[in-house]
């Protein structure tokens, strides 16, 4: 007979931004439109993305792994984005 593996629930937080190397027109608009207003002690805004996702795996570590594989393959860009995953264990209620 199959053993059942136990599996956890995991949150993660992704935090996807563009490469330093790449331009940013967003965030330039963004500073120029805080330079209007008066914010003249801003000197530099970038804009990036940041996702909330819920999931099952039998470890943290393959929680990671799947994370991983999500971002390369959906969540960022690769050839102009970085991204960085923080993994949680649910609290259970």
């Amino acid at each position: 007979m199959a053993q059942l593996s136990e599996t956890f629930l995991y949150q993660a937080k992704v935090y996807v931004t563009l490469r330093p190397s790449v331009l940013d027109p967003a965030g330039t608009a963004v500073r120029a439109g805080l330079s209007h207003m008066g914010y003249d002690n801003v000197s530099k805004v970038r804009i990036g993305k940041y996702i909330e996702l819920e999931l099952t795996a039998e470890s943290e570590a393959l929680a990671q792994q799947q994370l991983d594989k999500i971002c390369d393959q959906l969540l960022a860009n690769p050839v102009i984005e970085n991204y960085r995953i923080e993994v949680f264990t649910a609290a259970v209620a």
